[in-house]
């Protein structure tokens, strides 16, 4: 136990199952190879966020050896897991987490299409309908950061605010996706390969036509608010936020 009242325990708990699981829809898809890419999500109500241990093989992955963590980053001592480094992502996500409250998820995959059009540094124009249902517009290039602080982040999060797009290509390194939770980020990443490996076979046979801007926000309007079945989500309020603290409540 990490000493927060019960609503929260329960609440890290049901994270820690769902990013243990979600994991492996990477796999499944085929969106990773060996360790690489990682799902966080945030926990409701709390300023906490759960990760993946770095390096460690995606069939080894289970909610106890998750690691939980507050929003600068800093692994939650003395809980399940904390005696495992954490994703070398983590201050990527810990900084999308601190800058945009809307985000309750964060997938990083090495998806092979959607990679090769970050290592050209190459947005995917807005030439199908999936591509302006799901990510309303082009999918935009973000810049080249290294990895080990919150550079990355920070580019994610200049690339991404005021866009529509729940996918940005990291220039030269590879697609990251947010989403309202960490399943709505795992869709985006299954979408944004998809949409990076058919639009790189059109070009192949010839010139793409790209989408009137018109059509682009009807459609997107269209399948955020209409289509399929009416969800919490659509209708949830932010539940209000207690602040980290390690099990000795320093």
């Amino acid at each position: 136990m990490s000493g927060y009242g019960p609503t929260i325990e329960v609440a890290i708990a049901r994270v820690r199952a769902d990013v243990a699981q979600l994991h492996s829809e990477l796999t499944r898809n085929e969106l990773v190879v060996w360790t690489g890419g990682n799902v966080s999500a945030r926990v409701p109500g709390a300023d906490l966020f759960v990760i993946k241990p770095s390096g460690v093989a995606y069939d080894d992955l289970a909610p106890e050896n998750m690691i939980l963590c507050d929003l600068d980053g800093a692994v939650i001592d003395g809980t399940p897991g904390s005696g495992r480094a954490p994703s070398s992502d983590t201050a990527a996500h810990a900084y999308v987490y601190r800058n945009m409250p809307e985000v309750g998820g964060v997938v990083h995959t090495h998806s092979p299409y959607a990679t090769a059009w970050a290592a050209r540094g190459e947005e995917i124009p807005c030439v199908l309908t999936a591509i302006a249902d799901e990510f309303g517009g082009p999918i935009p290039v973000g810049p080249f950061a290294v990895i080990g602080d919150d550079s990355i982040g920070r580019g994610i999060v200049e690339t991404l605010t005021g866009h529509r797009s729940k996918a940005v290509l990291m220039a030269n390194h590879g697609p990251f996706t947010i989403g309202p939770s960490a399943r709505a980020a795992v869709k985006a990443a299954v979408m944004v390969e998809d949409a990076a490996r058919t639009v790189h076979l059109a070009r192949q046979a010839g010139e793409i036509i790209e989408i009137p801007q018109p059509a682009i926000d009807a459609l997107f309007d269209r399948y955020q608010n209409v289509y399929g079945q009416a969800t919490e989500v659509r209708r949830q309020k932010p539940a209000p936020r207690v602040r980290a603290r390690t099990a000795s409540g320093a």
